[in-house]
């Protein structure tokens, strides 16, 4: 692949609408940690968390997205340092932070349109036949 400047590096790139981009920008940002990448008029976004990133799109569709089956899974360096965060910017909490078999420390919210987010830390390096995985490709 090419570099562009005009996309982001990552190679998996979530798009999720929202009623209001900028304002469904600034809230990602303030609560979970995202940073503005690029402004594309008052309908699309860019953000970036850590190396990935996800675009914010308008939402074409009138109310939340609740129940819409999207979700989508962030690492994080300290859940528990990130879930405050969340917490104290009005995050609805769906599970607190808690530690899997599977070696993650996890918690998952509710953002403003109502997307499931998990964000996860790793906390040990587990073979995944230790918790009922089957590791295929590694």
């Amino acid at each position: 692949m090419i570099p562009n400047r005009s996309v982001p590096q990552s190679t998996v790139i979530p798009q999720l609408a929202y009623p209001d981009v900028r304002r469904a920008a600034a809230w990602l940002c303030d609560a979970f940690g995202f940073r503005v990448r690029i402004f594309i008029g008052d309908h699309r976004v860019q953000l970036h968390i850590g190396d990935g990133a996800m675009v914010v799109t308008e939402q074409k569709t009138p109310g939340p997205q609740r129940n819409s089956g999207a979700s989508v899974m962030v690492r994080v360096e300290d859940v528990d340092q990130h879930h405050e965060r969340a917490r104290r910017h009005g995050t609805v909490i769906l599970r607190p932070p808690q530690d899997y078999p599977y070696g993650e420390r996890q918690y998952s919210a509710e953002d403003l349109n109502g997307y499931i987010w998990t964000f996860t830390e790793s906390i040990a390096d587990v073979k995944p036949e230790d918790w009922g995985g089957e590791s295929v490709e590694l």
